[in-house]
């Protein structure tokens, strides 16, 4: 008997979906609730799980198709036996398998296996930059061989390009990388669904809003030797790293308290004002924009912020991010820094009423208490919709979020020791 599957319904306003990668093929042996497909709808992408155990005997799209909610996607015939399960090996034989693979293993050569060890090292450090990490493997270069000059020895570009000057190496990439003397071609992909729901939303932002842009900026030292004192302690004690975004977040819920207005949002002729703090994190994923939510980050600690920023970061790059997940934010956080962006004016993610964008480290000569000193700097840019927020409370709210991160021990009430000793 054939098992018909249809497409499920991702969401109320999603009438089609694409069919983004098929991981069972006609003839395969599926188990029951054995993922089966992944689809992408306007949102996110979620997988269509087996119904019944059974063969796989037809696949009604095609990869890149799209398909109507409710469709049938896929039979199964149920009445279809499991395959036999495999002849147990002698424990001879496998053992005589085994040294055959360890010879085999010992006469290859060894830098083969340690290149993916090498890649992954680098593009995992966070102490190099994004476009020093890609030199670095276009040129086949160790960070050990490089000395950073930034903020806590990270590697920059600067550095990288150094060492290649001086090495006299040759990528070997560039050539097919910039097209030098290679045939002139172009591509053209459909958009993805995703891609689609992002332009209509980032234009309806633009069309929709009174937006503007406010700018500060932050001299991010006390932050820096905070992490540099206590990261150790702080990774051994909660099994994760202590990074810029759980700073940022809260120093926003602290603000989004002291400021309503940046925390709510227009509905039809009525304003919506949220006594809790949903945090939408805009997160850069193979295939897109997406912003999923740390909810209630008012009432969590630096660690669970931490924990829930690498979870959702997870599931963003394997596009694993359910509809709940990316829904109902209150305020988006936005890191353009992590790119090398100096300054920008981010895009107000609707129906949210504004978005503070982060930048990139730069140290910069400031005057601090009559003298120029050198200082990690980095600008912030606070763009609001200023039908529900006026001047002076986006102002407010992004010296409000300065003063907090240039003084972290206010990090979790807003207050000074001081303060909290006068009880002012």
């Amino acid at each position: 008997m054939a098992i018909e599957i249809k497409v499920p319904s991702p969401g109320e306003s999603i009438s089609e979906v694409t069919v983004s990668k098929w991981l069972k093929q006609v003839g395969d042996y599926v188990k029951l609730d054995e993922p089966l497909v992944e689809l992408e709808s306007e949102k996110a992408t979620f997988e269509v799980n087996a119904e019944a155990a059974g063969i796989l005997i037809e696949q009604l799209a095609k990869e890149g198709e799209e398909i109507k909610v409710g469709a049938i996607i896929v039979k199964i015939d149920n009445s279809a036996k499991a395959p036999a399960e495999a002849a147990p090996v002698k424990v001879e034989a496998k053992k005589e398998e085994i040294k055959a693979e360890t010879k085999s293993a010992t006469n290859e050569v060894p830098t083969k296996a340690s290149e993916p060890l090498a890649k992954a090292e680098i593009e995992s450090d966070v102490h190099i930059a994004p476009l020093a990490k890609e030199l670095m493997l276009e040129f086949g270069i160790k960070s050990s061989e490089v000395k950073g000059s930034g903020p806590n020895g990270r590697i920059t570009r600067t550095d990288v390009l150094e060492v290649i000057v001086a090495s006299g190496k040759t990528g070997s990439s560039s050539a097919n990388k910039y097209n030098t003397g290679g045939e002139r071609t172009t591509k053209v992909e459909k958009m993805t669904n995703l891609r689609k729901t992002v332009a209509k939303r980032l234009v309806a932002a633009k069309n929709e809003t009174a937006m503007l842009t406010t700018f500060n900026e932050v001299n991010m030292k006390p932050i820096m030797d905070l992490r540099n004192k206590y990261k150790a302690t702080f990774l051994e004690k909660h099994g994760i790293g202590l990074g810029f975004m759980s700073f940022f977040t809260r120093a926003c819920c602290i603000a989004l308290q002291d400021w309503p207005a940046v925390n709510a949002f227009i509905d039809g002729d009525q304003i919506q004002y949220n006594n809790y703090c949903d945090i939408s994190i805009a997160v850069s994923g193979p295939r897109g924009l997406v912003v999923p939510v740390i909810r209630s980050a008012e009432n969590l600690s630096l660690a669970e912020i931490e924990m829930e920023v690498k979870r959702l970061a997870g599931k963003a790059r394997d596009n694993k991010l359910s509809m709940e997940e990316m829904s109902g934010g209150t305020f988006t956080i936005t890191n353009g820094g992590v790119f090398g962006s100096m300054m920008s004016t981010p895009i107000i993610n609707p129906p949210q009423s504004a978005i503070l964008g982060m930048h990139n480290i730069i140290e910069r000569p400031i005057a601090e208490n009559g003298q120029v000193v050198i200082r990690p700097m980095m600008y912030v840019a606070l763009s609001y919709d200023h039908r529900i927020i006026d001047g002076r409370e986006s102002v407010s709210f992004l010296v409000r979020v300065k003063t907090l991160l240039e003084n972290p021990e206010m990090i979790f009430d807003g207050k000074l020791p001081v303060e909290k000793v006068l009880n002012l």
